[in-house]
């Protein structure tokens, strides 16, 4: 056996050698990554930190990097065949570009989520707003990787008019879907949390403004899905405008000879008991319809946080009510009286 035979090929060894520098590189990055996740975690555990965010966002795309940026610097120093290189450059390119816009959208979205929790703004909590946000970011990769590439863009734009044109009238229930909710974030007749109620029926609390639909939960823990464009064209009321306070009344009856003042006394001290009644208002009892042909009617009028809390604390009011009138000696109108009468 001659001894050219034992020679290792060239190739070969090229590609061991760009073997153990990727193993080299990738140990560094690998540990360089370990160490910005361990600051990351250390500096605020906190469920709603910004560093619990990034941690959590950065935690499997940082791998992929360390892999991606690993792949290029063996590049870099290796002597591979020249399409090799171009090939896994280019990939490399395209994933990388593509997983920073992916990671850099929901980045900005969740910490926009974060911001409007504690300010209290639902305009960062909508699926509009997330939807537009993943969008541009992805434009942006996409210009980017055009330029990487050097693509020359003008057939495509000439392509994306006509075929923009087909895709509008095709899609044009959606796309009018899609801009009705963007005109109800810029316009704010509704917000994520408000209690609405639509001229066709539909009520309850809004729990997503997306990019398409409107998604409203109702009292009965169902959700109505409404296309925008329903919404933006149907009359809406808004109970959380211009606050999203409420206030509810109390009917109170009693016969003939009961004492008003202290029907008053009685139903104040109850009202102001009950846990969701707002302490700024103060309670009113007003003698309203009044003095009818069978009975005292009168009215409790109290404050409540918001709408959903409007069932519970009536229901709350006469169960206190009915028990005090007992106690109290307060007589109630007569059975027969009350059959007979017709309002």
């Amino acid at each position: 056996m001659s001894f050219a035979l034992l020679q290792t090929p060239p190739n070969l060894i090229n590609w061991a050698q760009s073997a153990a520098v990727f193993g080299i590189v990738f140990g560094i990055f690998f540990l360089l990554r370990h160490l910005m996740l361990r600051s990351l975690s250390r500096w605020d555990s906190a469920p709603d930190s910004v560093s619990k965010i990034l941690h959590d966002t950065l935690r499997i795309p940082s791998f992929l990097w360390t892999i991606a940026g690993s792949l290029s610097v063996t590049l870099e120093t290796s002597d591979l065949p020249t399409s090799a290189i171009r090939w896994v450059a280019g990939g490399s390119m395209t994933f990388l570009v593509l997983s920073i816009c992916v990671v850099a959208s929901n980045l900005i979205v969740r910490l926009a989520n974060l911001n409007a929790r504690k300010r209290g703004l639902t305009f960062g909590l909508s699926g509009v707003s997330h939807a537009l946000v993943h969008v541009f970011v992805l434009l942006l990769g996409a210009t980017v990787l055009l330029r990487y590439f050097n693509f020359d863009v003008k057939p495509l734009l000439t392509a994306l008019g006509v075929g923009g044109l087909a895709v509008a009238l095709a899609l044009r229930d959606t796309l009018a879907n899609f801009f009705a909710g963007i005109h109800i974030l810029a316009e704010a007749p509704l917000s994520v949390g408000d209690f609405i109620r639509l001229s066709s029926g539909e009520e309850g609390t809004v729990t997503d403004i997306g990019w398409r639909t409107t998604r409203v939960l109702t009292s009965n823990n169902n959700v109505i899905v409404i296309p925008n464009e329903k919404i933006t064209s149907s009359i809406l009321t808004n109970y959380a405008l211009p606050d999203a306070r409420v206030v509810i009344e109390v009917h109170i009856y009693a016969a003939h000879h009961a004492d008003f003042e202290k029907i008053r006394q009685v139903a104040i001290e109850e009202a102001v008991q009950v846990q969701d009644v707002l302490p700024d208002f103060t309670p009113l009892v007003v003698l309203d319809p009044g003095i009818l042909p069978t009975h005292l009617h009168c009215k409790l009028i109290v404050q409540v946080p918001h709408r959903l809390k409007q069932g519970p604390v009536q229901s709350d009011l006469r169960i206190r009510l009915l028990d005090r009138f007992r106690k109290e000696g307060i007589p109630l109108p007569a059975i027969e009286q009350v059959a007979t009468f017709k309002p």
